[in-house]
């Protein structure tokens, strides 16, 4: 489950993707504009930089932006590097496995072989989709709006 920190990282960096090249934003306005506390914020914002998603630059002229182009950020890393592995339950995770203390054999449990099979359909789709894709992605209610007005 994406937790808010994920989605307010999602919604941070769709912000910076749509910045102009060599633009930058200061934390309070992408907090304000996206409706995110400044202070909560400012911890997600830093985690993406550790994991070099974003650069940031200090004094006039700075604030946040991509390390690199929105392209070349899959949406997988920065959920990965918010909220932890992608799979639903510790014992279906690459990257995290642990055993469920009540399972003595993980490897014949189906509960475990379902929950491997969720990890890898979510992993499909979010490690092949790129910011760039996800800010291009129209919304559900301008897809709603675009229908009713074709009807």
């Amino acid at each position: 489950m994406l937790t808010k920190k994920g989605k307010y990282g999602l919604k941070a960096l769709i912000h910076l993707a749509r910045l102009e090249s060599g633009e930058t934003a200061f934390v309070a306005d992408i907090a304000a504009k996206n409706n995110i506390s400044k202070k909560f914020l400012d911890t997600i914002l830093l985690e993406l930089r550790n994991g070099g998603l974003l650069r940031s630059k200090k004094g006039p002229g700075g604030g946040y932006a991509l390390s690199k182009p929105a392209n070349e950020i899959f949406i997988g890393q920065a959920i990965r590097i918010l909220d932890g592995p992608l799979a639903p339950i510790r014992c279906a995770s690459k990257t995290a496995f642990e055993p469920c203390e009540d399972c003595d054999h993980p490897q014949d449990c189906q509960i475990r072989a379902t929950m491997t099979d969720v990890r890898d359909a979510i992993a499909s789709i979010l490690d092949n989709m790129s910011l760039e894709e996800l800010v291009n992605k129209s919304s559900p209610s301008a897809s709603a709006v675009s229908s009713l007005t074709q009807v």
